[in-house]
């Protein structure tokens, strides 16, 4: 190919690709930055006075603040329960269901899906009603059967708040998971596995020493994936519990601080510190994620 001809091809396909870098530009990587220039600021909402560079003034703030380190402890709870049990259980239903044809397999990644395209605010309306203190079908369901004996407030009380969070956005969360696994397991090389139940290989030997390795790019995305999300838990939160009963995450917080929280008005350089500090954590843990797939 000729050098002009290749400069052509490389040219069309920066074009392509300009409106996709453009939208990144403006809405990911600017905004970035701007986030990291007001969490050196004392920057509130309808300030008064001209907004002053106090450096890392805000997070050393962050450090005291015992409902920042609440928020955060409870984030790490949520990321360290749900990640490992959304992944866990999703490779164990695709396993189960992979092999189904036709319209079996249709349903059931239909049913495990549906969540997924349902508005967040529909399926937290609809658990909001099966938690409820009184009419609620859980608290119906377990007086009915003598398991307790009488309603919980599950969403009120701390004991359990922060756990039935935990349940609905895992149950929100398994359903990308399988289509991906189904589609993963699909794809493994089936000569190897046949090679080696004719070697006398268990199942388990063959799911750990021949399709693991080759789901292991599907299963990097969906922890990186499921983290982010898992990090970044809100709507739940602010439709459920306000941030009450222990919910507290870092994500509400944030919200809380920039647009509710009025002393005077809205911290935003104050949450725009949070902000940092949460996509330092998210990144760290995606490396080391990356890492250890590697290593794999």
């Amino acid at each position: 190919m000729s050098r002009a001809l290749q400069r052509r091809e490389d040219v069309a396909g920066y074009l392509f690709m300009l409106p996709s870098l453009i939208f990144f530009l403006g809405f990911v990587v600017i905004p970035m930055f701007i986030c990291i220039g007001y969490s050196m600021t004392d920057a509130t909402m309808h300030q008064k006075t001209a907004t002053s560079f106090i450096f890392f003034e805000n997070f050393g703030r962050l450090v005291h603040d015992e409902v920042f380190l609440e928020a955060l402890k409870n984030t790490f709870i949520i990321v360290i329960v749900s990640v490992p049990a959304v992944a866990a259980f999703s490779l164990w239903v695709s396993s189960a269901i992979y092999k189904l044809k036709g319209p079996v397999l249709s349903a059931f990644r239909c049913i495990f899906y549906l969540p997924v395209v349902t508005g967040s605010v529909a399926v937290t309306v609809v658990w909001k009603w099966m938690f409820d203190n009184y009419t609620g079908i859980i608290n119906t369901v377990l007086t009915g059967a003598g398991v307790i004996e009488k309603n919980i407030n599950f969403l009120g009380d701390s004991r359990y708040a922060l756990w039935c969070i935990i349940l609905i956005l895992f149950t929100t969360s398994v359903g990308q998971p399988i289509v991906l696994y189904v589609s993963a397991l699909g794809n493994v090389d089936q000569g190897l596995v046949e090679a080696a139940k004719v070697d006398g290989a268990t199942d388990l030997q063959v799911f750990w020493k021949i399709k693991w390795p080759q789901m292991m790019p599907t299963t990097l995305y969906i922890l990186v994936i499921t983290t982010i999300n898992s990090f970044q838990c809100f709507a739940l939160i602010q439709l459920l519990t306000s941030g009450g009963s222990g919910t507290n995450t870092v994500m509400y917080y944030i919200y809380h601080t920039a647009f509710k929280l009025t002393e005077q008005a809205g911290h935003f350089g104050y949450a725009n510190a949070m902000g940092v500090v949460l996509a330092i954590f998210i990144a760290l843990l995606s490396a080391l994620q990356f890492k250890l797939a590697k290593e794999k």
